[in-house]
């Protein structure tokens, strides 16, 4: 008679959100002697700080994205679910994905954030943030809409409105939109058009501060604002929008309050947590800050709730210097791997001690050649720090032929100042007007240019 042997089934980590935290955490487990389970509502990973780069033509949005199952298709313990997680069961340690509860021993939460309007949600239909593909595509029509719609414009003034860009928000993303875009107004599409010279386009920068780029070192931010003024974006500091409505936008400077007739009008000022960390905070009694980031342990876990862990710009983290870790990339990838390595480590019995971020530096790109980097130790700007911002982004895309398609891509826009994905893509053919964009006569739906 055979003997048995009882064997307990492997413990299993359910990750949910295919971001930097939550695939890193995935690939740190691969080789582990657990199960693994990574959800997400895509079906791919996406290289958030290139985002606007999709936003302004330069590359396609497949160049910065990976399927999660090809990227884990090694790691033969994990398994990926494409869906959205609705309701988590602490007690009975059960997330709901659909009509299944999946039964977890470890839950990762890496679902990441959104853009926030700051109370004003109404903005949005006005405008768009950048934290998705659909976004990306969608500031691209307006972008190259806008162009095409001056084109065609007879009258001056709303010629004007067309061509005035408008960037809310100072911090690396905004930068980086407001560069982009002088460099395909000034130079990219000079020779492109007949009725219109681009490059009196009007593309204006707005940070609150009194600087941009506030994160950085102040001699960075100077120099940052310099290179931004060289390339022609008007940089306004100290100045607060108050009203968003159609074409026009109300800024504040001190006691002086002005209106700008934009048609375009790009968001980069802010983000907010995911829903999940709402949810997350009413079934376990967690608290959330005002952005909506779940408060966790110094060990990225939940009080009272030691099998449950929050990464990545969900999670707020302040117990390193009492301030809460910014939400950037290499942030989520340490908390990743760092919860990845904690599970290993109590399953042997052991534990680590708590979480440190290593801050590797802070960089943002302005322009060709034009770059800003802080290591900390060193502080670089100009063609080198714009090269090591190029090899950094490089490095961290996650195949090789991302790499080397972005790598070519990059390549032929320095020599030529050229960009290859100039696509208004995301609606019907659009047809301009004073009011926005409609599509052709058999639907007629305002969309709010």
């Amino acid at each position: 008679m055979m003997n048995t042997v009882d064997s307990q089934p492997p413990h299993h980590v359910v990750i949910v959100g295919g971001g930097f935290g939550g695939l890193y955490a995935a690939k740190a487990l691969g080789r582990a002697d657990v199960k693994v389970t990574l959800i997400d509502k895509r079906n791919f990973h996406l290289f958030q700080p290139l985002l606007y780069q999709v936003a302004t033509g330069t590359v396609s949005p497949a160049d910065i994205s990976s399927p999660l199952r090809s990227i884990l298709s090694k790691s033969k313990n994990t398994k990926v679910l494409l869906g959205e997680v609705t309701d988590i069961d602490p007690q009975a340690q059960e997330v709901t994905l659909g009509e299944e509860a999946i039964h977890y021993d470890s839950l990762i939460l890496a679902t990441g954030a959104k853009h926030s309007y700051f109370g004003k949600d109404q903005w949005e239909e006005f405008a768009p943030g950048l934290k998705t593909v659909e976004d990306a595509i969608e500031m691209r029509r307006r972008i190259f809409m806008a162009f095409e719609a001056a084109e065609k414009e007879t009258d001056p003034e709303k010629r004007r409105a067309w061509l005035t860009f408008v960037i809310v928000g100072g911090g690396p993303t905004g930068v980086e939109l407001a560069g982009a875009i002088a460099e395909l107004a000034y130079h990219t599409m000079k020779e492109d058009f007949r009725n219109i010279d681009t490059s009196e386009a009007q593309v204006l920068l707005l940070e609150g501060m009194d600087r941009v780029l506030p994160p950085f070192a102040s001699e960075l931010s100077k120099e940052a604002e310099a290179s931004l003024t060289r390339l022609g974006v008007s940089v306004q500091t100290k100045t607060l929008v108050t009203n968003i409505e159609g074409d026009l936008i109300t800024l504040k400077q001190g006691d002086e309050f002005q209106q700008i007739a934009a048609k375009t009008v790009l968001w980069a000022a802010g983000v907010k947590a995911s829903p999940l960390g709402k949810l997350l905070a009413e079934r376990t009694g967690s608290e959330c800050d005002r952005a909506g980031r779940v408060i966790v342990e110094p060990d990225l876990s939940l009080k009272g709730f030691s099998n449950i862990f929050v990464v990545g710009d969900l999670a707020h983290f302040a117990h390193q210097n009492g301030k809460p870790l910014p939400g950037v990339a290499p942030v989520a990838m340490q908390e990743g791997q760092y919860v990845a390595q904690l599970i290993q480590q109590r399953m042997k019995g052991k534990t680590l001690p708590q979480f440190s971020y290593t801050d590797m530096g802070s960089l943002a790109v302005i322009g060709q050649n034009a770059a800003v980097v802080d290591l900390g130790f060193a502080k670089f700007t100009g063609f080198i720090a714009w090269l090591f911002w190029l090899v950094v982004h490089i490095y961290f895309l996650i195949e090789f032929d991302n790499k080397l398609l972005v790598m070519i891509q990059w390549g032929w826009n320095y020599f030529t100042r050229k960009r290859g994905a100039r696509l208004i893509t995301g609606k019907e053919v659009m047809q301009a007007t004073e009011s926005g964009y409609y599509a052709p006569a058999d639907n007629r739906q305002l969309v709010s240019g």
